[in-house]
């Protein structure tokens, strides 16, 4: 294995990392802003109106995706889909090209 290759390994890797690291961090001030905006709405309300909520499910859909692009979890669209497509769309464009003079 040459060194161009493993330092290419090595450098997806560390922004995989990098990314999973991101998620963390996300999901750690999800849950303390999500408890702070709980404690101020029952200190307000008592929990008639549950308005921190709304922004609970705002912010944890946005948290759910960015898990799904840390952790690759994406059944469509991933890199086999896209070289699958790529290679698809090659043999197509060679088989009009070939078949257009004929």
């Amino acid at each position: 294995m040459n060194s161009y290759n493993k330092e290419s390994r090595y450098i997806r890797a560390k922004e995989r990392v990098t990314s999973i690291k991101k998620f963390y961090s996300s999901l750690l001030s999800y849950v303390v802003f999500i408890a702070l905006l709980a404690g101020l709405n029952y200190y307000s309300n008592e929990w008639r109106n549950p308005w921190f909520l709304w922004a609970a499910f705002g912010w944890g859909i946005g948290l759910v995706f960015h898990a799904f692009k840390a952790f690759r979890w994406v059944p469509f669209m991933n890199k086999d889909w896209e070289h699958r497509k790529i290679k698809e769309f090659m043999d197509d464009d060679n088989e009009k090209s070939s078949n257009r003079w004929n």
